[in-house]
């Protein structure tokens, strides 16, 4: 028989690769799953459809067809969709036709900046009429993605960044509020894309497979630069509603209640963000108890999406959603993955009471999207 010593040594020698690494908890916890929410829900955080990328025009791509997507939302009683990328121009007349027209009471699309067209003179006075055309389109609010701020440059693709609160922007954000058309924003990412990939970064697996994600060592500004520029947008136009995609910034919900308390015109959704809140369950309780009125149910979810699993559509991803909101279940995955795909750890249920689940199922979306 092995010595305790030669055993250590053995599987010292054996250096299990930590991707290999799935270890099951022994934990005897209460399990309840969820396979049905208990009031429809609105998912207002979905991509369904895709534009051909920056810089670029043509045809979107649907991730999905319809029926297979309808399939889902009546098993999980997901009332409604919104489909945040539906590009702009001839690409969201496509999108609008394709999910919306045959589907009106379940297929709500947004359009999106025309980027590739940035760099020309009078891209402020087009921009904002883009958005009326757009609106008479069918296109129910705006999606600005974290292009602006970390991908879009002076030259599209080449040169400075074009930064979050860059003033050719404020007629967009102007004609947004008088359409009254909210605004979708995702702006940065998790603290750990812009620090280095070593063994303190506590996501260094999610950022090993996606290198291409992190926001470290180049011309990217601080990602609490990005927030405040962000703030200093949502100050300077009132009267268009905000909505801070992904938490706004899911690690420091001191930081978003700061947020909300100073412009009331902003409002929250948490799709692919219940890693982070699930992780600080009694902190995210208080957090939607306050601003119950403001957070909004969404997943970022896409169809297909199988290289990020914490987003792709089916039904396991919903009923991990259900039971975060509904249960107080303790210790599960946050993402129906073998390995977690953010980070390594797992998440604890909220519990919340029907009156604000109600809420953040169904009705803030409502209110926002002037939906009756």
């Amino acid at each position: 028989m092995m010595t305790r010593r030669e055993w250590c040594a053995a599987l010292a020698a054996a250096q299990l690769p930590i991707e290999d690494y799935q270890p099951r908890s022994m934990l005897k916890v209460e399990e309840h799953p969820v396979p049905r929410a208990r009031f429809p829900v609105i998912d207002v955080h979905t991509h369904l459809s895709f534009g051909p990328g920056l810089g670029k025009e043509g045809p979107p791509h649907h991730a999905a067809a319809p029926a297979e997507v309808l399939a889902v939302m009546d098993r999980k009683n997901i009332r409604m969709m919104v489909n945040l990328t539906g590009g702009c121009g001839r690409g969201l007349v496509e999108t609008v036709t394709y999910w919306h027209t045959p589907h009106p009471d379940r297929f709500l699309v947004f359009t999106e900046p025309c980027y590739n067209r940035a760099a020309e003179p009078g891209y402020a006075k087009f921009q904002a009429e883009e958005l009326e055309r757009a609106r008479r389109a069918g296109a129910r609010g705006l999606k600005v993605t974290k292009v602006l701020g970390l991908y879009l440059r002076e030259k599209i693709t080449a040169g400075p960044l074009v930064k979050v609160d860059d003033p050719r922007f404020d007629p967009m954000w102007e004609a947004a509020g008088a359409l009254r058309m909210p605004v979708a924003i995702h702006t940065s990412d998790p603290e750990a894309f812009f620090l280095p990939i070593d063994r303190y970064n506590e996501r260094y697996e999610e950022l090993h497979a996606h290198p291409d994600w992190s926001f470290y060592g180049r011309d990217f500004p601080p990602s609490r630069e990005l927030y405040e520029a962000r703030r200093r947008v949502m100050a300077k136009h009132p009267g268009t509603q905000f909505l801070l995609l992904h938490m706004g910034v899911a690690e420091d919900l001191a930081y978003m209640a700061e947020t909300l308390d100073r412009h009331p015109n902003a409002w929250l959704e948490f799709g692919a963000r219940i890693g982070e809140l699930g992780r600080q369950p009694r902190a995210a309780r208080r957090f939607f108890d306050r601003y119950q009125d403001r957070i909004l149910f969404g997943t970022d979810a896409i169809p297909h999406g199988d290289d990020t699993p914490q987003q792709v559509f089916n039904d396991k991803l919903y009923e991990i959603y259900f039971r975060f909101l509904e249960t107080e279940d303790e210790y599960f995955d946050y993402a129906p993955a073998r390995t977690p795909p953010q980070g390594r750890w797992k998440i604890s249920g909220l519990g919340l009471p029907g009156r604000i689940l109600e809420k953040v199922y169904h009705r803030n979306a409502a209110r926002l999207l002037h939906l009756g």
